[in-house]
């Protein structure tokens, strides 16, 4: 059964672990300071270190905190992996402590930002980020601000672009087998197919291998971002979930 699951998970991600837990906030890098004023958000990114949330037990967005529902999430997701969000900023208490978070959600439309409690996500971070260039089909990733790979990519065709925008890698699967159409596994992102809205779980888009390397280079995917399962391969351990993902024209 997690075998097909996880075939599935990957042909909707083109319809077509390795993080370090943290207790507290705290813990994962995140320091207020203690002069703050209660109910104000305070932006948590930079270019070197972004954070992410990952579900306890089960969180519910809002679009204002505490007003107007916009989804509720499980600890696990669809696909039976951890439920993400990426950290943008934090509503503080009195005590400088936050009370919650302004995250992004997996959800269409691409971009959806919404709050969810504190206290119902472990805060964790990263120094990675991705950067995909569509007009140079180039895929970049940073660390600390540090270039540390690069690589030429297929993209979306035409009919079927690659969204832009900003995202975060928000789930990771392996294939059983890597020489099949997504080669040893994909990279989920949070955007979603402007076109493939049928599609299996929506169309989300994610960055994977291939079995058709010559087509590297070429804007003919259905969105998604394909690079060389040896690329993959060294990309994976970089690119943990919370990841910043930035797709720029």
């Amino acid at each position: 059964m997690r075998s097909r699951l996880v075939i599935l998970a990957l042909a909707g991600l083109c319809a077509g672990s390795l993080v370090d837990r943290s207790a507290a906030a705290g813990q994962a890098g995140l320091d207020l300071g203690r002069r703050c004023k209660e109910g104000s958000t305070y932006r948590l990114t930079s270019p070197t270190r972004a954070y992410y949330g990952v579900v306890k037990r089960s969180a519910t967005a809002y679009s204002t905190p505490g007003y107007r529902l916009l989804a509720r999430f499980g600890r696990l997701n669809v696909n039976r992996v951890p439920t993400v969000f990426g950290v943008l900023g934090a509503v503080v208490r009195r005590d400088c402590l936050p009370a919650w978070f302004r995250v992004q959600l997996p959800l269409r439309p691409n971009g959806v930002t919404g709050f969810v409690r504190a206290e119902d996500v472990t805060l964790e971070s990263v120094e990675t980020r991705i950067v995909v260039d569509l007009s140079d089909r180039q895929v970049t990733v940073y660390s600390g601000g540090r270039e540390v790979l690069r690589t030429r990519a297929t993209i979306g065709s035409p009919q079927t672009p690659t969204p832009t925008g900003r995202y975060y890698v928000n789930q990771r699967l392996r294939t059983i087998d890597a020489s099949g159409p997504f080669g040893p596994g994909g990279i989920g992102i949070s955007a979603f197919s402007p076109i493939l809205t049928s599609w299996a779980q929506g169309g989300p888009v994610a960055i994977h291998g291939t079995n058709e390397p010559w087509l590297i280079g070429q804007a003919s995917s259905n969105g998604c971002i394909r690079v060389e399962n040896s690329v993959l391969r060294r990309m994976w351990s970089r690119a943990r979930e919370g990841t910043p993902v930035i797709i720029r024209s």
